[in-house]
């Protein structure tokens, strides 16, 4: 027997061993959550549908496409890549690697922090390059922007980027919340 066996807009009926145990669902779209007592022990139950919540900044470039600059869902943001462009003239800025690395970063803690987290919160980085020769200055400014937290992180050798562009970061960093 399943332990869901039945499921109404209220009442959640399960089965715990030979025991049926019955619970008022109080849920919102978001999050929910249940209690359920039997045999006389106490279980917390958790069902989430929780929302997926679109990040918009102008602190940061307007998507070129069908996506968003970030998405949060369950205390985790997940920054789309990032260009090396000015979010307030929506120049491209194709200098050194350096100043392009310098943006890139820039836009990404933009984006973190209309999340309500920032660089230091950061999980995971995925840094794609045009050429690995590149690498030792981009990872200069790296840790320098970065300073003593050190994420995980990729290095992807790509090959020529799009627009002319020699780096794109992406990450994934809890909410501070």
């Amino acid at each position: 027997m399943s332990w869901v066996d039945a499921l109404s807009t209220r009442t959640l009926t399960l089965w715990a061993g030979d025991e049926l145990c019955a619970a008022e669902a109080a849920a919102t779209p978001t999050h929910g959550g249940l209690l359920r007592i039997c045999s006389q022990r106490l279980s917390l139950i958790f069902f989430c549908a929780m929302e997926i919540k679109k990040i918009n900044t102008p602190d940061a470039p307007a998507p070129g496409g069908h996506y968003s600059q970030a998405v949060v869902y369950n205390g985790l943001v997940f920054v789309s890549g990032q260009l090396s462009i000015d979010p307030r003239t929506g120049e491209k800025r194709l200098g050194s690697i350096e100043e392009q690395t310098e943006q890139v970063l820039r836009n990404v803690a933009a984006i973190l922090e209309a999340a309500g987290s920032d660089l230091s919160r950061v999980l995971k980085m995925t840094v794609y390059v045009a050429d690995i020769k590149l690498w030792e200055a981009v990872n200069r400014v790296y840790a320098r922007v970065m300073g003593e937290h050190r994420p995980a992180r990729a290095v992807v050798p790509t090959g020529e980027l799009h627009y002319g562009f020699l780096i794109e970061i992406e990450a994934i960093a809890a909410t501070s919340a």
